[in-house]
Order: structure tokens, then sequence, then C-alpha cells
């Protein structure tokens, strides 16, 4: 059975203008019930995150002025939301949530987070929506407790993985592959182990088929023994940030085929959930519902 983090403190209410990006948290859970993928069985509520795994991460500075609301007003601005308690809370539970969904998907081969995907948080600071990096706590997580020898990380979200990168680059048993478009956000990109750019108005067949062509190269290459996947549904033509031209259904073509990699290689993969800004929340949300649709009828 699918098993997925969701917590109702994923709800968060926030302050008008700042609620967009969180309503699709509450709704993909929703979705996923009234349709019937899901049962109440599927889902489990995490606990907050200790300390000592982001600190394997993120800098004893950052990760204070967080839990202590001292985040400097220009940060906050990067970030892109007004700091709360209950923001932090949050924060620490979704990324709680996907160290959960490692030890799940050892078991299951896959579980997925219906938050998380949170890349463009630094070791030092946070931005873009992002202030704790849910993967890469994971990440540290499973080397640490010796579970995982070589990580590959797949950001298909259409921002790059920024904050990831300068995160894992002088970590060899993490390898960062990013895959977005190039003339978006960030304007200043980092150095991932590997990046692909995509120009503007780029549609399905080049995106798939260079998907096609890269992944299991890279994982013959590198050979991997767990995967995390952001699944960013940013890259849809409808979004407003992506500025790419992704239908839905090539969107779900793309989840389809990373889940093949790693039933094919036998890969115990864990999903966040990444953006998705596109003006219709419905289109978020059918999106992001299909990468959970996908995973349940591939793996179970």
């Amino acid at each position: 059975m699918l098993q997925i983090a969701f917590s109702p403190v994923y709800r968060l209410r926030l302050p008008e203008g700042h609620r967009f990006p969180m309503l699709k948290y509450e709704l993909i859970h929703e979705q996923l019930l009234y349709e019937g993928t899901c049962t109440d069985g599927n889902f489990f509520a995490p606990s907050p995150v200790d300390d000592r795994w982001v600190l394997g991460v993120h800098t004893p500075h950052y990760v204070r002025s967080l839990k202590e609301l001292t985040v400097p007003p220009a940060m906050i601005r990067r970030i892109g939301f007004p700091l709360t308690p209950e923001l932090i809370h949050r924060e620490w539970v979704i990324t709680q949530g996907t160290i959960d969904c490692t030890q799940i998907a050892r078991c299951d081969g896959v579980a997925m987070n219906v938050a998380g995907g949170t890349h463009h948080a630094y070791p030092d600071r946070g931005e873009g929506f992002c202030m704790l990096n849910d993967v890469g706590v994971a990440a540290h997580y499973l080397l640490a407790n010796e579970q995982a020898k070589k990580i590959l990380i797949i950001d298909l979200d259409v921002h790059q993985g920024n904050g990831t990168a300068v995160m894992f680059q002088q970590e060899p048993r993490v390898f960062t592959f990013s895959m977005h478009g190039k003339d978006n956000y960030p304007l200043k990109k980092e150095q991932s182990d590997l990046d692909i750019e995509f120009p503007t108005n780029t549609t399905d067949a080049t995106y798939l088929n260079t998907l096609a062509d890269t992944l299991p190269q890279l994982i013959q290459r590198e050979q991997p023994d767990f995967l995390f996947y952001i699944s960013g549904v940013d890259i849809l033509e409808s979004d407003r940030l992506g500025k790419l031209e992704v239908s839905r259904e090539g969107c779900k073509q793309r989840d389809t085929f990373v889940f093949e990699q790693a039933i094919r290689n036998n890969l115990p993969i864990v999903v966040s959930m990444g953006g998705g800004y596109s003006p219709r929340l419905a289109d978020i949300v059918e999106a992001h519902c299909n990468t959970f649709r996908v995973a349940s009828s591939l793996f179970f």
C-alpha cells in the first residue's frame, strides 16, 4: 500500500496574499481521498524532525534564527513567507515526513510526501518558499545511518535545485541532477553534478526525450542505491512561473518514466512534490495527483 506523509499542519493558513502556494497541499489530500486513489490508511502524520539531522546540512546559526524567529528581514523577503512559529513547526514536520518516507521506501520501494521538495534552501539561508531542505536532510540521515552508499537526487522541478546543489558539492556520495528552465528563477544558477537547462517554450517531445536519454545512463554510471525525486509540476504550459510548454499528459509521462527506472533498477525512491504555480489551482492539484496515481498503479 502506498504510504504518504501528510499532517494537518500542512494546511497552515497564511495571511491574505501568501495563501496560494499553500492551498494545494490540503486539496491534493482531499482529491486523492475523494476519487478513491487513497484511503485514510495511506496517510501518516510525521512528528517534527530532531535538530541533529537538520544540523547535518544546515548551519547552527541559520537553524537557530529560524527557531527563534530572528531571520533578517531581507532573507524573509527572499523566502516569501511571513515567518511564524506555526510555519517553522510545519517545516520541521515536513522534513521528518521525508525522512520517514526513506524508511518506508526501503521496505516498499516507494513513499511520498504531499509537501517537500524545498530545494532552494541553502545550508545557511532560505529563499523561494524554502526554509529547510527536506531532501537534503533526509539524504544526510540515510548516509549517517549507513542506509545508503550512493544517493541520486532527481530534481525535475522547473527551477534549478540551487540550494541542494551547493549543499552536496563536496559530498561524493550524493549526486545532484537538476533538469530545469534556463530563463527563470534562480537567475544565478549553482553547479549541480549534472544540470540540463531548457529554453523557454520547450515542449513534451524535447523534454521527455532528454529525460529518456539521460536518466538510465546516469543510473548505470553512478550506481546509486537510493533515489529522491522532486516532482514539481511547474513544468506545465499553464504555469505562470515555469516558462516551459509541457502538457499535463507529458508531466504524467515524466513521472511514469522516473518510477519505471526505479522499478527496473530495484531502487527505493522517495518523492517530494516541489512547485506548481498555474493560475488555476485545479490544474496544479490534478497534475500532482497524477504523480500519486502513477506511483500507486506501478508499485502496488
